[in-house]
């Protein structure tokens, strides 16, 4: 889709069509469809973010599932999650993995109060397990700002693989 026909959709095409981006959350692409024309999809739909409240992006934020939790062991990620941690390895975990990423999770949330964001789809199993040892050292501002930027990425493979 041209840009100039992503600037022309009604406000409701331009949610059916991108409000999946964001995890259980179409409401920054409501609030982006608001904000058009735009000169970069990706970037426009970040702009809706970054403007959103603290309030506002911590919900973002827990609305994503923590990596090889619970909802991908009851089966109910979202098609894109599911594809994203199997990319990664997420769904073949020894035991020994699952148990060092639900306590690595444990620990994550217990001091952040919102669960780990990484762009899988960018980095492996250890890679994964390697940046949730070193997040647990930053305090809870760096950490808001680092999850918000790995969102940022993950919408932009999510955008990248749209028709």
């Amino acid at each position: 889709m041209t840009l100039d026909e992503v600037n022309a959709l009604s406000p409701a095409a331009f949610v059916a069509r991108y409000g999946a981006l964001f995890e259980h959350s179409p409401w920054v692409v409501e609030r982006a469809a608001t904000m058009r024309p735009f000169t970069d999809v990706h970037a426009g739909l970040m702009a809706a973010l970054d403007a959103a409240s603290l309030d506002e992006k911590l919900a973002l934020i827990r609305a994503h599932p923590e990596l090889a939790g619970k909802a991908a062991m009851d089966r109910t990620l979202t098609d894109a999650s599911a594809a994203e941690q199997a990319s990664a390895g997420l769904d073949r975990l020894t035991p020994a993995e699952f148990e060092r990423f639900y306590a690595l999770n444990a620990a994550y949330r217990d001091r952040f109060d919102f669960p780990f964001i990484i762009c899988v789809r960018l980095t492996d199993k250890a890679g994964i397990l390697a940046a949730m040892e070193q997040r647990l050292d930053h305090d809870r501002d760096t950490e808001i700002a680092t999850a918000l930027n790995q969102i940022g990425e993950i919408v932009r493979l999510r955008l990248e693989d749209l028709p």
